[in-house]
């Protein structure tokens, strides 16, 4: 599998996918058919853009058909968000090479790594026909992202380049203009995230909920009083990545219809939507996505009984074989997917825990290291993944330029005498009755790991590594909680250790931003709050203080700075080589297969692919709008 981005440092870049006449489109979408005969839409070519994307098919799939709900399970209501990320469209996107082409744009130029002229396509819509001009782009720059009440903090730190916010411009209707004084290497990958940076809104929807497009003189009094919370209604509404407000137009192939709280949501094909196949028929396929709500650890049965046709979410290796007797009774497939996160299961020591005595602990490496060290992890791939993950640090894949067995292994492999050495080194010589090493305030060493509560498989392998930490006098709690205390505990610096997966993005080149190595985000859950200083300007957080973090940051730094490949990869290694020697996250396994449950009757999923976050956006890079049911 080639892992690598291909982005234009000197030219323009136009869609790799041709463009064709709107002429050429075949009959009526058949789910229109009546609101296009009752006037309430117009007819396709009336629809799509001048020049619409045209998506050839890839391996695995062939031109499809319209019709068809396409059911799945998720394990929460605010899982309707994969909606957004599955639907996949972005300004910019990946491909299944992983390279960057225009998607939304019609195309976009790049000048000397700094200047990015984005062109959009001539009588593109959104979903409630409304024209997607350089205005949305505008309304969200000035009017949004540069108000403190809805911003207090300013733009999104993904702007900013050594403290350098954009300049961006409007020259007409289809083309906007960032600019910065030196080059911006994360720009276009930000742009095509699962979470992508959203540089855009509708401006003829939130307007009239915006204070500086209310005309007062004409509100009554009860009006005027609910204007002062003009900001956070207006926070409110706009939610195109959360996509729980049915009312706000968006440009995916779906559109939510279902408003939050619900147990059951319905998206339904967006009319507007840009892409066609290679027949001029407007893309997607499948008419609805109904997406139902289940207690998580009841999915896999759920998808073994033929409720879903479509199933990822939920699903662990450790289900194959139970999926795999059911699929000819439940008339589905079972495909396996590559991962390429840095690690499946990571712990996350919490460098910025507010109790002083667990902190001095975490920041010390050699009680990081020693907890590495006793983790039995071929126990625990013998015994929850039947030997088929790869042991190791969170760290990169085998399909990574950067990979080393080093990386992998240091201070990974299973050795309780070095591990309680460490421990005794750091004066934790004093233990109770039962064994368990004593801290300075003389309580037991009990460490609280919170997890999200989502998984039982968490819980599996905590109780496996609290077995070997037991050997160097180190016993495990295990804290679940809902996603979002989860969260919010590690963000104040409440939690000590938490459990999450790896780095999403396991197989990086010299083009990739290492971001996620370096403290710039509050949600890398080993270093909270110096990622919100970095986040917030400095407005929230705190400053990272430990030499080798700052060490990380001047690197990244230097990253965004140079146009060299060579010493973007150089500044790679070297970031790799600090994160496997301080161990600031501590992984166990990696390089999990993930099941994929597929219907019979369901298409042009590939038999062969990788599920990952970002890049990937999950089944986003292999376009769910070619998906199609076959009777």
């Amino acid at each position: 599998m080639r892992v690598w981005r291909k982005i234009s440092q000197a030219f323009a870049v136009s869609s790799l996918i041709c463009a064709i006449p709107v002429s050429v489109a075949l009959a009526e979408v058949p789910y229109f058919q009546h609101s296009v005969h009752s006037k309430l839409l117009p007819p396709m070519e009336e629809r799509l853009p001048k020049d619409p994307l045209v998506v050839t098919p890839g391996k695995d799939q062939v031109i499809g058909k319209y019709g068809g709900k396409l059911r799945t399970l998720v394990g929460s209501p605010a899982d309707v968000k994969l909606m957004f990320v599955n639907g996949y469209a972005r300004l910019v996107g990946y491909t299944e090479e992983l390279e960057i082409e225009p998607d939304i744009l019609a195309s976009f130029e790049v000048k000397d790594g700094r200047t990015f002229v984005l062109k959009l396509r001539e009588g593109h819509k959104w979903s409630d026909g409304h024209p997607f001009t350089s205005e949305d782009f505008r309304y969200w720059w000035e009017d949004i992202a540069n108000n403190p009440k809805l911003f207090p903090a300013g733009p999104p730190a993904e702007l900013l380049v050594n403290g350098e916010l954009p300049k961006v411009e409007f020259p007409d209707p289809l083309t906007v203009v960032y600019s910065w004084s030196v080059p911006n290497p994360s720009f276009l990958a930000n742009l095509a995230g699962a979470a992508p940076l959203l540089i855009y809104r509708p401006s003829h929807y939130l307007k009239p909920h915006h204070i500086d497009y209310v005309d007062r003189s004409q509100l009554s009094p009860k009006q005027k009083i609910k204007l002062k919370a003009w900001a956070a209604n207006h926070n409110r509404l706009d939610n195109l990545y959360k996509f729980d407000n049915p009312e706000l137009p968006t440009l995916q192939p779906w559109r939510n219809t279902t408003p939050a709280p619900a147990n059951r949501f319905v998206g339904r094909r967006n009319p507007y939507f840009h892409r066609v196949d290679p027949k001029g028929q407007q893309l997607p396929y499948i008419d609805e996505l109904i997406y139902t709500v289940s207690e998580g650890k009841l999915i896999p049965a759920k998808a073994a009984s033929g409720d879903t046709d479509l199933q990822a979410r939920g699903l662990r290796l450790q289900d194959a074989t139970f999926l795999k007797e059911n699929e000819q009774r439940s008339h589905y497939k079972v495909l396996l997917w590559e991962t390429v996160r840095g690690s499946h299961f990571t712990l996350y020591p919490n460098l910025n825990s507010e109790n002083p005595i667990w902190r001095k602990l975490m920041r010390d490496v050699r009680f990081r290291r020693a907890l590495s060290l006793a983790i039995n992890r071929e126990e625990i791939n013998d015994i929850l993944f039947f030997g088929l993950a790869v042991e190791g640090n969170n760290s990169v894949q085998k399909q990574s330029p950067f990979y080393t067995e080093d990386l992998r292994t240091r201070w990974a492999t299973f050795d309780i005498e070095t591990a309680n050495s460490l421990l005794d080194d750091m004066g934790l010589t004093a233990r109770n009755d039962d064994g368990t090493r004593l801290m300075s305030d003389g309580e037991p060493l009990v460490i609280v790991i919170e997890t999200a509560g989502e998984e039982t498989e968490q819980s599996d392998i905590l109780e496996l590594i609290n077995e070997s930490w037991e050997q160097i006098g180190i016993e495990v709690f295990t804290k679940p909680s809902q996603r979002a205390v989860f969260r919010n505990r590690i963000f104040s610096g409440e939690t000590v250790m938490s459990v999450w997966s790896g780095f999403e993005d396991g197989v990086p080149t010299a083009q990739s931003s290492p971001a996620t190595r370096a403290p710039t985000s509050q949600t890398s859950y080993q270093w909270p709050k110096w990622g919100q200083h970095f986040e917030t300007k400095g407005k929230s957080g705190e400053p990272a203080d430990m030499p080798e973090a700052q060490h990380l940051f001047n690197l990244y730094k230097r990253w965004l700075a140079t146009n060299d490949n060579d010493e973007k990869a150089q500044i790679w290694r070297e970031m790799l080589q600090i994160h496997a020697d301080q161990q600031f996250t501590i992984g166990v396994v990696g390089a999990i297969l993930q099941p994929i449950v597929v219907s019979n009757k369901l298409r042009n999923v590939p038999k062969e692919g990788i599920y990952n976050w970002d890049p990937g956006a999950q089944f986003g890079i292999y376009h769910p709008d070619l998906f199609w049911f076959q009777e």
